[in-house]
């Protein structure tokens, strides 16, 4: 009974719709590209086998980028505006806070100054600091301006959204610029006065959400996800457009499986994740969160050979995978902890069972990631297929109706963000969903 492991390494139906996505170019969140994507993602289940492909609109604040400048001394630096940074123009003098940690805020005196911190953490800090995070610390602390620079060389300035859900657009003007652009900036212009403009319309749009399904008619049902939105100054191969290959892949592969499904299994590509989780927010917040037996989110996947689930103290998640592992004999890194970014989010918050599905990677932070270098000769159809082949299993054995997987109550993945030191940066954030 394994034929199907040869369909898979024998298709190119994944990559095939990964090619489809990077070729349309921009993909933000709003933007017409976002939606030819979407449409494609939605043929392109259809194509596969699932059934009742559709897309269901949702509003959101839109935006789209105009120029954007650092006038220092002389000079003028090259840099990015950040998604939702708001249309202005600042001038102050600059700080170069290294890397933006909690403590460095708290020591230094940033009232009324563009500060200026690197996209990655320290080895000896113990937990990883979004980009957000540093943000409203900066906001927090009187700041006029937010200058991130990437930890990646090779002159690439970073993109990334700023603002909360509830107030989608940011406070102060941020900016991306490169590791090299960052460290000139350090050296000659620490403690001197710069300019940093944004120009950005701020305007009313439309995302989508993408949803098909196969397998038995149940109540209960396994989500298959990704996000079909990528940052407009790049392909977003790696993120995501690979990962909604993958659920695209997997739908291919699970239709020729159909009858080894126990559960329902629905496939959705979800829209404006990079903009806050939006669209997988508005489902979690209309979905029967009971009959959601698991969320499967593929974000990440595809960048490295090896298969990493983050399973968010979801025991049977972690146990599944590693069966899947040794039936197979290759290899799937599995991580108890919390990770309160991508579309499970949305979801694992409540205490449903979800995992992210990414890469092992040596790399920190995003690597290529939001920047112009996410584009798809990075990325191999080999690894696609090898991937697929292991969530194909993965899928299967979680649907399965003898495999039985806890909830988690929502107070104690409160604690666990406590633990695990992630509940200052999502308060500061305005990510907290709990009271306490």
């Amino acid at each position: 009974m394994t034929a199907w492991i040869g369909s898979i390494f024998e298709s190119d139906v994944g990559w095939n719709h990964l090619e489809r996505l990077v070729d349309i170019g921009n993909r933000m969140a709003g933007c017409e590209g976002e939606r030819e994507a979407a449409e494609a993602t939605r043929d392109a289940l259809a194509d596969a086998g699932a059934r009742n492909a559709r897309l269901e609109p949702f509003e959101i604040q839109g935006w789209t980028r105009g120029d954007s400048a650092i006038t220092a001394g002389d000079t003028t630096q090259e840099c990015i505006a950040l998604p939702r940074s708001p249309d202005e123009r600042v001038v102050a003098p600059l700080v170069d806070l290294g890397y933006g940690l909690p403590e460095d805020f708290e020591e230094t005196d940033v009232e009324d100054a563009i500060v200026m911190v690197r996209s990655d953490v320290p080895d000896y800090y113990d937990r990883y600091l979004h980009r957000r995070e540093k943000y409203y610390h900066a906001v927090e602390n009187g700041a006029v301006g937010f200058v991130y620079r990437n930890h990646v060389e090779g002159c690439l300035p970073p993109t990334g959204s700023v603002g909360t859900d509830e107030d989608p657009v940011g406070e102060i003007p941020a900016l991306g610029v490169s590791s090299e652009v960052g460290a000139r900036l350090a050296r000659r212009f620490d403690g001197e006065s710069i300019t940093v403009s944004v120009e950005a319309d701020v305007h009313p749009a439309e995302s989508q959400n993408v949803r098909a399904e196969l397998g038995p008619d149940t109540d209960e049902r396994v989500l298959v996800t990704s996000h079909v939105d990528a940052h407009d100054i790049s392909e977003g191969a790696m993120d995501n457009g690979a990962g909604t290959a993958m659920v695209v892949e997997l739908a291919n592969a699970l239709a020729d499986r159909e009858d080894d499904l126990e559960t329902r299994v629905e496939f959705v590509a979800f829209g404006a994740e990079e903009v806050g989780l939006v669209g997988s927010a508005r489902y979690a917040e209309r979905a029967d969160h009971d009959a959601i037996k698991a969320v499967i989110n593929s974000d990440g996947v595809v960048r490295d050979r090896t298969l990493s689930i983050v399973t968010h103290g979801f025991d049977a998640l972690q146990d599944v995978a590693n069966d899947v592992a040794d039936r197979y004999d290759h290899p799937i890194g599995t991580v108890p902890k919390l990770g309160p970014h991508s579309d499970h989010w949305s979801f694992v918050t409540w205490g449903v069972p979800g995992c992210h599905v990414k890469s092992i990677s040596d790399d920190a932070g995003r690597g290529w990631g939001h920047t112009f270098a996410d584009t798809i000769e990075k990325l191999e159809p080999r690894t696609l297929s090898e991937q697929a082949i292991l969530l194909t299993a993965y899928v299967v054995a979680l649907a399965r109706e003898d495999v039985t997987i806890d909830r988690r109550d929502p107070d104690a993945i409160a604690a666990d963000l406590e633990a695990q030191d992630l509940a200052e940066g999502m308060k500061i954030t305005g990510d907290w969903p709990y009271d306490k």
